[in-house]
């Protein structure tokens, strides 16, 4: 789904890649729909460099699990947001616990993480030319995060649409879905080897946990992530 509707269909794209599953499926679903899409990562100091390294790995196995949109993979960026994270501290950034807070928020949230990834995205989109940011944001199977809303995501495009001077484009789409039929939807896009590639290389753990292969994946399988994960991939498994 798009937040702000384009007047003219766009041919290129920015996807904000962190490596796990959900930027994973986002990344196949922009390359079977625009003729030019880039990446975009941020380090913002997370605890686990693990993140880091399978988004690299995800992105080298793209190619060969979608050879027919393979010469469409453009550049790779990465921004460093560390300072930002030393602000935001929160049980991915710091030794901390993961629990739910005061607020009912569990503490992997980082305050503001989406919304200052999307600004830096949009500033990077703006000078390399790319029409359309995409992200994994879900409101379905998530963790409660409010800068995962979609109206978070309709605030957002307006303010940047207003920022920049040009309407400014942000699909999402995971928005509605569930970890079920995301799993569902990489396979309708790249089959049995887009699949693989999600389980083998994209890493989701908050724990980064790389030791433990289960068959939805690495990790610790305890924590929310890997939670929400094994059981998407369990519901897709007996629906097929």
């Amino acid at each position: 789904m798009s937040v702000i509707q384009e007047t003219t269909p766009s041919t290129s794209a920015l996807v904000l890649f962190s490596g796990g599953q959900d930027s994973a499926t986002c990344l196949a679903w922009a390359l079977e729909r625009f003729e030019r899409v880039e990446t975009v990562g941020f380090d913002y100091g997370q605890r686990h460099l693990v993140e880091m390294q399978a988004r690299q790995a995800v992105r080298d196995g793209m190619a060969g699990a979608l050879p027919a949109w393979a010469g469409r993979l453009g550049e790779d960026h990465v921004i460093d947001l560390t300072g930002y994270g030393r602000i935001a501290e929160s049980a991915l950034t710091a030794d901390r616990k993961i629990e739910m807070d005061a607020r009912g928020l569990p503490t992997t949230f980082v305050p503001g993480r989406n919304l200052i990834f999307l600004v830096a995205a949009a500033a990077l989109a703006d000078r390399r030319g790319l029409e359309v940011l995409v992200g994994g944001m879900c409101e379905t199977d998530y963790s409660g995060y409010p800068d995962c809303r979609h109206e978070t995501m309709e605030a957002m495009a307006r303010a940047l649409s207003l920022g920049l001077d040009k309407p400014v484009v942000i699909d999402t789409p995971l928005m509605w879905l569930t970890k079920a039929e995301t799993w569902a939807l990489a396979h309708r896009i790249g089959g049995d080897g887009l699949v693989e590639l999600i389980v083998e290389d994209s890493h989701t753990c908050y724990r980064g946990d790389r030791t433990h292969r289960h068959a939805w994946g690495y990790g610790c399988g305890e924590c929310p992530a890997c939670e929400l994960r094994a059981a998407g991939y369990e519901e897709w498994v007996s629906a097929r």
